[in-house]
């Protein structure tokens, strides 16, 4: 008799379980954007923007151009990189279609917001079509532009190997003072690694 009284008992309690599970699940996904970051607010790249006035001339010209997938291919980046001579340089490689890259965009959102009047951050769009990279920097807006490098040719002149993501940094000379293969998992770990290799 007491075995008949438990095993209803048993039985809602695994049904408890399962849903808890599930919802548990479920609340882990991410959502779209950088809303995605824990419940936060969405990244506000006016706000941004706004915070970055008064950055000097080199870095400026990289946040008016902030979202903006720019061509030009070697030759142009390049010469971005001697513009930005006497700024550490931060330089990520990302495609759409990455996963780790839609992990870490937002990290480097608020990392170029929080940095990004002393330390310049350029990102490289590589092995990716232009229409779906601006579909993803529509999801995730960053205060910089990114260069255009479908076939790795600007990839290939910094030293980034054919993975993603990848992010190099660069001394205030212009050379590589670091180069982190895979995505990053925090915002903590990103600013680590650009006080640990550029002083900033």
């Amino acid at each position: 008799m007491q075995v008949r009284r438990v095993l209803p008992i048993v039985g809602l309690l695994a049904v408890v379980v399962i849903v808890a599970i599930g919802l548990a699940q479920a609340g882990g996904k991410t959502g779209s954007g950088s809303a995605a970051k824990d419940d936060a607010e969405p990244f506000d790249l006016q706000r941004a923007l706004t915070e970055l006035k008064g950055a000097p001339t080199p870095l400026a010209a990289l946040h008016g151009q902030a979202g903006d997938i720019l061509d030009g291919g070697t030759k142009a980046f390049r010469a971005r990189l001697r513009e930005l001579r006497g700024h550490p340089v931060v330089v990520n490689k990302w495609a759409s279609w990455c996963g780790p890259c839609r992990h870490e965009f937002p990290f480097f959102e608020d990392v170029s917001t929080a940095k990004g009047k002393t330390v310049a951050f350029v990102g490289l769009n590589s092995g990716d079509n232009q229409r779906d990279a601006k579909e993803f920097l529509g999801e995730f807006p960053l205060t910089y532009p990114s260069y255009e490098d479908p076939d790795e040719k600007i990839a290939r002149a910094i030293g980034a190997p054919a993975n993603y993501p990848i992010t190099v940094f660069l001394d205030e000379q212009g050379k590589q003072a670091f180069l982190r293969q895979g995505g990053y998992p925090s915002r903590e770990d990103l600013e680590q690694d650009i006080k640990r290799y550029l002083g900033a």
